[in-house]
């Protein structure tokens, strides 16, 4: 049996795809209310495919509880937030949940890490609190990192189609914790040690948001002299070499968002790239609230409530909120206390998170004159012609209704 800890956007599939492939898991969460929501047979957020293997998993015996169980395999999935000060990651939430592990673990379980960490986390955070506990690493406790490589949207086809790495102390335990990812991953696993695993997930991310800055420093020079970026990219991109990205209003998710700045918090001075990418990215935001006032100027408009941004989530078609370029623009408003007019909408998202929240597009677009198309859900593809005779600013590059205003 495994213990899977963490029941968010990452353990909850991972303990699922477990279960589903027939072998035997508890799902453990501090979160009396999500524990009693999987108990009752419903799944706690939206994503393509997640329901099926819920029935799946269900079918197969899996069971959550809030408690920890006493078993030979732990699987810590818990969130790695940084710290905003010192951008270094901030390891609680993994260090109380091993803690947890200890007090009911047997002697020779192992415990795999599939939180995103910075290199050198397991080192510095996990290792002291199993030796304060008493225990032998290596002998009492064996100790991986498996970090995940998934993305909203398509988690359930990743996790089975994927590559994964899997670092460890020694090989044998590679092995086997390997063996187990084999029982649903058809994609290559990679054995290594720990700290290269670690590195590893952080520099694939880090990657990807410095190859979006690129593209979104693109935008602003492109504005700033009154050029077409996307004519631009769209030629450039004929070149066999070069692959440049589409510029947005930023970066959201717990990944490009987020694990950059654990390089930057470790390595002061050496990380400059990736400090100027982060900075670009986090931007972007303040950039997309700045094109919406010089609009706005053209077209006589002075009243801010009748401006609405179209979409709340990082990207489309999921409800992961989580660093959403909308929520940054909308506490930068309220930073400069101009933020309790502007109108909201998202069709994933039917809970109210924030004020002048719509939950039907054609309310929104009733009381709106210009809307700012922020991600590009489906449902506003297929219903472009319903924003005619609207003013338009599509940072998605996703509508091509004549006059609309781009990034």
């Amino acid at each position: 049996m495994i213990n899977v800890v963490g029941l968010g956007y990452i353990g909850l599939p991972t303990a699922l795809m477990f279960a589903a492939h027939g072998v035997e898991v508890v799902g453990t969460d501090y979160n009396k209310t999500l524990v009693d929501t999987l108990n009752a047979g419903k799944t706690t957020f939206e994503e393509e495919g997640l329901d099926e293997l819920f029935l799946e998993a269900a079918a197969k015996g899996i069971r959550f509880s809030h408690e920890y169980q006493r078993t030979d395999l732990y699987i810590v999935a818990v969130p790695t937030p940084y710290d905003k000060a010192s951008k270094k990651v901030d390891a609680g939430f993994v260090e109380k949940a091993v803690e947890d592990v200890l007090e009911v673990c047997p002697k020779g379980a192992t415990i795999v890490v599939e939180s995103t960490v910075s290199p050198g986390t397991i080192d510095k955070h996990v290792r002291p609190v199993v030796e304060e506990k008493g225990f032998v690493i290596g002998e009492d406790i064996h100790l991986a990192h498996a970090p995940e490589r998934i993305i909203p949207g398509n988690m359930v086809y990743e996790l089975k189609h994927n590559s994964r790495t899997i670092g460890a102390d020694s090989r044998e335990v590679g092995e086997k914790v390997r063996a187990l990812y084999s029982s649903f991953c058809q994609g290559e696993i990679v054995v290594t040690d720990i700290r290269t695993a670690e590195m590893t997930k952080v520099v694939e991310n880090t990657f990807r948001d410095i190859n979006i800055a690129f593209a979104n420093e693109l935008a602003k020079i492109c504005r700033s002299d009154n050029m077409d970026v996307y004519e631009i990219i769209r030629i450039a991109n004929k070149h066999p070499r070069v692959n440049i990205l589409t510029p947005g209003p930023g970066v959201g998710g717990h990944c490009i968002s987020v694990d950059p700045w654990f390089l930057v918090g470790d390595y002061p001075g050496l990380a400059n790239i990736i400090l100027s990418a982060r900075k670009i990215n986090d931007s972007m935001p303040d950039f997309v609230l700045e094109r919406i006032h010089h609009i706005m100027q053209e077209n006589h408009m002075t009243d801010v409530g009748r401006v609405g941004l179209y979409g709340l989530t990082y990207k489309e078609n999921v409800d992961d909120m989580r660093e959403s370029p909308t929520l940054q623009m909308l506490q930068s408003m309220e930073r400069h206390l101009c933020g309790g007019q502007i109108k909201v909408y998202d069709p994933y998202v039917a809970r109210d998170v924030v004020r002048n929240q719509y939950h039907d597009l054609e309310s929104f677009l009733q009381d709106v004159d210009m809307v700012v198309l922020l991600v590009g859900h489906d449902e506003i593809k297929e219903h472009m012609e319903k924003l005619k005779g609207k003013v338009i600013l599509d940072t998605r590059h996703i509508c091509f209704l004549d006059g609309t205003y781009r990034l």
